[in-house]
């Protein structure tokens, strides 16, 4: 019993020491939006909502790159775990490769935001403030595309720290970059919110670079020959990585997707419901951090295990990423159901909006708990480096499911009354509690197939790696 408790311990602590410092990094990118939008705002109403249309277009764009990426994570662990360190440098540059090939999406999307904005018929100067916004977010894509395969491939062998300082100084960077570029100091041009464009190529620029530099240097990274030799394209790491990534885009994809339509469901029924919409939106996006570092650390964690022949380990991660994962959402969960009033007190003095987001909030209680359990098993089903199904799971929970109630509920009677936005959380909670079950029966799927097969020494699961990686 005491070395159960022991085991339980140790990897209690192997985990936080990975949540900890990607907790930190993903806040610190929420935290550059955030100054994106306050900085913006400052200037005009015109630039906030460039800004933020640009953004919606920008962001939407990148995911590919981010799947890609994501995927080299499990991959990397999986290798670290089994002691073939010596495989790692080639996926890393062949990760390189997949990154540059979703970069063209993300191009491919800038570069026809002008026939975005046409259709939406945007007043001219916001028009061009989104679109000067874009052009120079273009020079970030290499960037994005560096960062995001060095981060992943750190985070694969369980080093996150360096997520967490290179977040802190782009963070430290965007602010100031942001002050001169948008109001135009030091002598720099008066960019308004384009400048946010400027700022943000900057930044990912030097988080890139500070990553490369990072890499080379580091001791521990000496002997895996990194960047020693050059490998040219292997198209069947390539397609292994997308096989592995797209899915994983696509997921995200529509995760984000549900969360824009609902907005434009709600936006007839008025500023009041939308403003209050967003507001409880913000707060438990915010609350989310946890469960979503969480995901990506248990990522690690059982990639790992599973790399070093320990399934059980692997199941014991997802276990204790879970329990904390929830207590963290209950605890969450209950300081908005009672606190509601006042966390919306501290976005406006209107009384009416902290109503309604006050209600919200009681819906989000109950939304916080899905989506952590959600998304520790989709984190744990990355680390089985399990994604097709997952992603068919997201897609016919998110959008058929739970966007469809949404608006059943919201906008029309057919069920109840129409209930406005407290309809579309309903849908929501439903499209999420659905997400929940349906990757836990995924994951109690995987997991046991995956114990059977390592105990017979088969390797027969669909997304293995290829023969020539065994």
């Amino acid at each position: 019993m005491r070395r159960a408790a022991d085991h339980w311990w140790t990897e209690s602590k192997k985990l936080a020491k990975l949540t900890g410092p990607i907790l930190i990094a993903q806040l610190t990118q929420m935290l550059m939006s955030v100054v994106d939008t306050v900085m913006a705002g400052r200037v005009s109403a015109v630039d906030l909502a460039a800004v933020s249309v640009g953004a919606s277009i920008w962001l939407p764009s990148t995911l590919l790159v981010f799947g890609l990426a994501l995927a080299l994570a499990p991959i990397i662990s999986h290798f670290d775990g089994s002691q073939k360190q010596q495989k790692i440098a080639n996926i890393v540059q062949q990760g390189f490769y997949a990154a540059m090939i979703g970069s063209l999406v993300c191009v491919a999307v800038i570069l026809s935001a002008p026939l975005i904005l046409n259709a939406m018929k945007v007043e001219d100067a916001f028009r061009i403030i989104t679109l000067d916004y874009l052009f120079y977010l273009l020079w970030a894509v290499p960037a994005l595309v560096i960062y995001m395969v060095l981060r992943n491939f750190c985070e694969g062998l369980s080093h996150t720290m360096p997520s967490l300082v290179i977040g802190i100084v782009g963070l430290l960077v965007n602010i100031p970059a942001n002050y001169i570029l948008i109001y135009g100091k030091l002598g720099a041009p008066e960019l308004g919110g384009a400048g946010c464009g400027v700022a943000t190529a900057i930044v990912l620029w030097v988080m890139a670079l500070g990553l490369v530099l990072y890499v080379l240097w580091a001791k521990r990274f000496k002997l895996l020959n990194l960047f020693k030799h050059w490998h040219r394209p292997d198209w069947d790491d390539i397609w292994y990585i997308i096989r592995l990534g797209f899915p994983i885009a696509t997921s995200m994809f529509f995760e984000v997707s549900l969360f824009a339509a609902a907005a434009l469901v709600i936006a007839p029924l008025g500023a009041t419901v939308v403003a209050s919409h967003q507001i409880a939106l913000n707060i438990s996006s915010l609350v989310y951090m946890v469960p979503l570092s969480l995901s990506m650390a248990v990522t690690l964690r059982v990639g790992f295990a599973l790399g070093a022949g320990n399934p059980a380990n692997a199941m014991l991660s997802h276990k204790l990423a879970t329990w904390y994962g929830m207590s963290f959402a209950g605890v969450n969960g209950l300081i908005m159901y009672l606190g509601g009033a006042w966390l919306a007190g501290l976005y406006t003095n209107d009384q009416a909006v902290i109503q309604l987001a006050a209600t919200l909030m009681g819906l989000a209680a109950i939304f916080t708990l899905s989506d952590t359990f959600q998304a520790v098993a989709m984190g744990t089903l990355r680390g089985y480096k399990d994604t097709k199904v997952v992603m068919f799971i997201t897609f016919l929970s998110y959008w058929p499911l739970g966007l469809t109630v949404g608006i059943l509920l919201s906008l029309t009677d057919v069920v109840v009354p129409a209930m406005g936005a407290a309809g579309m959380w309903i849908g929501f909670i439903v499209g999420l509690s659905c997400a929940a079950v349906l990757l836990t029966w995924r994951l109690r799927v995987v997991s046991r197939r995956y114990a059977r097969d390592h105990q017979l020494n088969l390797n027969v699961d669909a997304d293995a790696e290829p023969q020539a990686r065994q």
